[in-house]
C-alpha cells in the first residue's frame, strides 16, 4: 500500500493503542471540538473513548477508503490519532499543512531526526509524555496488551496543550463495560 512519499509497514505498522493511552487525553481536548481520527476504524480505543465520554468524533482508515494522504472530512477541529510509524514524516508534514491542532503517537525517538527535527523546529512542537512506557495490542491481538516495550511513546502535539512539556503518571487501570476496574500490566 503506498500513502504519501513512503510505503506503510503492514507488518510493524499493526500496533494499537489501549484505552490506558487514550484517556489521559480527555482532559486536553474541549467537548466542543469535533475530533478526526485519520488512522483509525470505529473499533479503535481512540474512537471508542472519545465518544463514550460525549465527544464527536469523525474517524477514517484506508482500508475503509480514508487514506490521510488524499482525504479529509469537511468538518472538523483536531486531529488524535497512532498513526502508522514508518510513515511519520509523511505523516507529521501533511498535518502541519493541514493547519489544524493535532495529537499523536508516536515512538519518543522521533524527536530526534534531520527532517523531522528541521520541521519541530519551523512549525513547534509540544510534548505529553509519562512515566511508564505504553503497550499496545499488535498482530490483531485485541485480547491482550503487549507490555515491555523496549521503547518510550510519547503523544506528538501542535497547538493542543497549555504548555509545550507535559510528563504525566500513566494509569494503567482502565474500566470495562460494567464500570468495574481492571489493571492492565
Amino acid at each position: 500500500m503506498i500513502m504519501g512519499n513512503g510505503t506503510a509497514n503492514k507488518t510493524t505498522d499493526e500496533c494499537y493503542t489501549p484505552e490506558y493511552a487514550v484517556n489521559p487525553l480527555l482532559k486536553y481536548v474541549s467537548k466542543d471540538k469535533i475530533i478526526w481520527c485519520p488512522f483509525d476504524k470505529p473499533s479503535s480505543e481512540y474512537v471508542k473513548v472519545f465518544e463514550a465520554n460525549g465527544y464527536n468524533v469523525v474517524c477514517s482508515h484506508i482500508d475503509e477508503g480514508g487514506d490521510f494522504f488524499e482525504y479529509e472530512p469537511e468538518n472538523y477541529d483536531i486531529i488524535i490519532s497512532n498513526p502508522p510509524f514508518s510513515l511519520a514524516d509523511d505523516v507529521l508534514e501533511r498535518l502541519y499543512k493541514l493547519n489544524k491542532p493535532f495529537i499523536i503517537l508516536l515512538p519518543l525517538k522521533y524527536l530526534q531526526a534531520k527532517g523531522r527535527g528541521k520541521m519541530f523546529v519551523e512549525n513547534g512542537i509540544q510534548l505529553l509524555t509519562f512515566d511508564k512506557r505504553i503497550g499496545y495490542y499488535t498482530n490483531g491481538d485485541m485480547s491482550k496488551v503487549q507490555e515491555g516495550n523496549y521503547q518510550a511513546y510519547s503523544y506528538f502535539c501542535w497547538k493542543a496543550l497549555p504548555k509545550d512539556l507535559i510528563i504525566e503518571t500513566l494509569d494503567k487501570t482502565t474500566y470495562n463495560l460494567n464500570n468495574t476496574k481492571e489493571t492492565k500490566i
